[in-house]
Order: structure tokens, then C-alpha cells, then sequence
């Protein structure tokens, strides 16, 4: 098997490189208003990001074997079979794989326990082609949503294979250097100008743009923003720290401590699946 994302990584780089041209070209600064520079990069942001991207190809290649494991097995035991060299085949798995793509994205953003995953792809307030790489280093909330494919029939590989095109793709879609496209590709595919708005911390943008490829899910489930402003980026609370383990599970930790300190089931329960800022009073 060749991981597409592993084989993407030359072309990862390139694209930083002509971001960071493009930005000094375009402006630079930082932003204070809807019509300010753009973010551009901070070393020590960028630095983090890349060292959570580095870790990421580590814990999540071991999660992924497990995964394949495990997929092999109910591969085994389902009487279903799509043929692998049907092109028809590739459309259904591309077009399922974004589909719950799309319902992780979105369960992550209102069940706690996958939001401690998740957050950390959000935590920077830069928006550029490092952040793209700021991965999480849990990938155990979305490796449980690809259950059902191997069960329709999908072979395990092309589920993987499939998967990683899914997240190439995502890595263009996060830079403010390009602007609003073509209105038909706005109006399907998920672009820069979308995934701006999933990254905003602004109020009227939260818990917008879910896409992976596709923006047509947005548009059908009633999660779609446009974009009207340029965002500010981050988290709501914002972080005050670089260390990647910091970044990556300091929210598992307050979590933890949150339901240590419930004194109901009710509460623990609320704490650990409720929305993100859930509290017994809310």
C-alpha cells in the first residue's frame, strides 16, 4: 500500500512555499479588522503545527493498522462485495468516505469527548498551509465512523486509500491567499473561502462548513455559512501555548477533572457527551 498523504508531503511543502511568496507579495502584518493584512505566519504557530503534523504520521499510522485490522475482520464476515476495479466502485466509496467524513467533523464539534480530539486542529489563530497540518494524534473517534464501510463491501485498502485523497484534498482548502472561486465550485466543492468560516472563532460562523471534498452536505443538512467577512481564527478560549502535548490533551485533562469533581452520573455523562461547554446549569 502507498499512503496518498505520505506521497503528497513534497508537494505539502511547495505549496507553504508559494503561500509564504504569496503573502509577501499580498501584505503582511497582523490583522485588527475585516479589512486589515492578513495573518500570515508566526514561527513558534508554525513550529507546532508541524511538530503535531510529524507526530500524527506516527500515532496515527499505528491506529490505522489496528484500524485495518479490524476492518479486515468484518470484510471477512459480510456477504457484500464491490469490485475494486469498477469505476463505479471508487465513485460510491469516494462520495460514502465524505459522507461520514462529514458526520464525524460534525459529531466532533458537539460531543466533548470527540471535541478533546478534534480541538487541537483548531487551536492555532493563524490560518495557513501549516495549519493544514496541525493534526490531531486521536484518531479513534473517526476510525470507529468508517465501520460501516467495510461492512457494504468496500475492501479495507481502498477505504485508507480513499480516506487519505480525502484529506489531500483538505490541505488546499486552508489559506486566506485565495479568494472567493468560480460560483459552481462554491457551490460544490468545499474551497479556502468555506473552510475560512469553519475555522472562525467569530459567533455567527461557529459550527459552520463540516465538508471534506464536498460542500453539497453543508447545503443539505443545514450546517452551510458564507463566507461575509474575514474570520478571526481559533478557539473561543484561546490557548496560550506552543507545546504540542499541551495542545493536544489539555483538554482531555479538563475533562477529566470535570467529571471527577460531578457528583451525579447526569453530570459526569453531560461532561464527557454533551456539546462543548455543556455544564449543569446550561
Amino acid at each position: 500500500m502507498r499512503d496518498p498523504s505520505l506521497l503528497a508531503v513534497p508537494f505539502f511543502v511547495l505549496f507553504i512555499v508559494l503561500e509564504l511568496v504569496a503573502l509577501k507579495v499580498l501584505d503582511d502584518g497582523e490583522r485588527d479588522g475585516p479589512n486589515a493584512p492578513l495573518m500570515g505566519y508566526a514561527g513558534k504557530d508554525s513550529r507546532a503545527s508541524l511538530s503535531m503534523g510529524l507526530g500524527s504520521v506516527v500515532i496515527n499510522g499505528g491506529a490505522r493498522a489496528a484500524a485495518l485490522l479490524g476492518y479486515t475482520v468484518l470484510y471477512a464476515v459480510t456477504p457484500l462485495r464491490l469490485d475494486p476495479h469498477g469505476w463505479w466502485t471508487w465513485v460510491v466509496a469516494l462520495l460514502l468516505v465524505d459522507l461520514l467524513w462529514y458526520s464525524y467533523h460534525r459529531s466532533s464539534h458537539r460531543i466533548r469527548v470527540l471535541w478533546a480530539m478534534h480541538q487541537a486542529h483548531h487551536s492555532s489563530v493563524h490560518f495557513n498551509y501549516t495549519t493544514a497540518l496541525r493534526q490531531k494524534w486521536n484518531p479513534w473517534g473517526e476510525l470507529l465512523f468508517w465501520v460501516p464501510l467495510p461492512l457494504l463491501g468496500i475492501p479495507p485498502w481502498m477505504i485508507f486509500f480513499v480516506f487519505s485523497l480525502n484529506l489531500v484534498y483538505q490541505f488546499w482548502v486552508h489559506t486566506e491567499t485565495i479568494p472567493k472561486l468560480w460560483r459552481p465550485i462554491e457551490l460544490v466543492f468545499n474551497t479556502p473561502s468555506h473552510h475560512r468560516v469553519h475555522h472562525a472563532s467569530d459567533a455567527e460562523y461557529l459550527d459552520r462548513n463540516y465538508g471534506g471534498i464536498l460542500i453539497v452536505w453543508d447545503r443539505l443538512f443545514g450546517t452551510f455559512r458564507e463566507e461575509q467577512q474575514r474570520p478571526r481564527y481559533g478557539l473561543t478560549h484561546p490557548v496560550t501555548t506552543f507545546n504540542p502535548f499541551r495542545l493536544q490533551y489539555a483538554e482531555f485533562a479538563q475533562m477529566v477533572r470535570e467529571v471527577r469533581a460531578a457528583r451525579r452520573w447526569r453530570d459526569r455523562l453531560g461532561y464527557v457527551f454533551a456539546p462543548p461547554g455543556w455544564s449543569p446549569e446550561s
